[in-house]
């Protein structure tokens, strides 16, 4: 198999056909004459014919010029539309923005990043992929994604890149009449016979309560999963059971007193929320506009930036 034409040579074909003579076409090029005839010379070599007649000064296609001619310039045009593409691609404001999120996340932080995002954007592509958190994974791992707004993953080697955006708390929520609320309190004993209402069985925070409340040797039997942190809210409201879940998800309710935040016990448990990538991919300017407006939405919510050593 032949190597691929060189483009360099092509240029000088194209500007020598185009001009008929060598001394202009080294003009056109910024080159010496010398050198385009050396360019000119290894190209027909490389093709196996003649594609030029010497005439005097003059230079003129044969038939096999002109054919390759044809080809030459379609060649020429899409270099130019991949080089331009790139070049608009890097401009300020063009490109895309791919991001998994939750739909916590979507919902709480998504709208207040992409509102600013877009006034610095106005041309970005902008994806969302909603999702729970090991499929914001397989989405990064499958490139499906550029970016996710993820809880921290587990700890040990991994194939992402985990920039801290903030750190949150989960806590029980109750409905103002309910005796933990009226008592302030939660009594330990009664933590296994109170009905739970829980995020998704399958979720990565369905596990830090689950370990959690293991460590206190009290078994989670009696709960009811839900896939929506709206729909635990509202169930809570109504009386079925306590909720667990963090308090910036539950601001609203919380100030208005249709719900009550108490903490798990003695001990917090807490969470890292943050921007997972694939490691070593080197962001873009606008991904890395997008992590730092994540941060900024969440110090919006009171949330704070988690020490990365923490």
């Amino acid at each position: 198999m032949k190597p691929t034409l060189d483009s360099r040579q092509l240029h000088a074909f194209s500007a020598l056909a185009r001009r008929g003579s060598f001394t202009l076409a080294a003009k056109d090029l910024f080159l010496t004459q010398s050198a385009v005839s050396h360019a000119i010379k290894a190209l027909e070599d490389d093709v196996g014919c003649r594609l030029f007649d010497r005439i005097g000064r003059r230079v003129l296609l044969t038939q096999a010029g002109e054919q390759f001619l044809r080809h030459t310039e379609k060649i020429l045009r899409e270099m130019e539309a991949a080089r331009a593409g790139l070049e608009t691609l890097t401009k300020w404001g063009h490109g895309r923005l791919r991001v998994g999120a939750s739909t916590t996340a979507c919902q709480h932080i998504l709208p207040t990043v992409l509102r600013e995002f877009r006034q610095s954007y106005p041309k970005c592509v902008i994806r969302i992929e909603p999702g729970d958190h090991g499929q914001q994974l397989e989405l990064l791992r499958g490139g499906h994604v550029d970016l996710a707004l993820v809880l921290e993953p587990p700890p040990g080697p991994s194939e992402f890149n985990f920039v801290p955006i903030f750190q949150d708390e989960l806590r029980f929520v109750v409905a103002p009449l309910h005796p933990w609320a009226r008592a302030g309190r939660v009594a330990r004993e009664s933590i296994e016979a109170e009905t739970l209402v829980l995020y998704n069985k399958t979720s990565h925070t369905f596990r830090l309560v689950s370990d959690y409340f293991r460590e206190d040797k009290i078994t989670l039997s009696n709960f009811i999963e839900l896939g929506s942190m709206e729909a635990i809210k509202e169930l809570v409201k109504i009386g079925i059971g306590a909720g667990v879940l963090a308090p910036w998800i539950a601001r609203s309710e919380l100030e208005s007193g249709s719900l009550v935040s108490l903490p798990l016990g003695p001990r917090k448990l807490r969470r890292r929320w943050g921007v997972a990538h694939l490691r070593g991919r080197r962001l873009a300017l606008a991904e890395e506009t997008f992590v730092g407006l994540c941060v900024s939405a969440s110090e919006v919510l009171g949330l704070k930036v988690p020490d990365v050593a923490a």
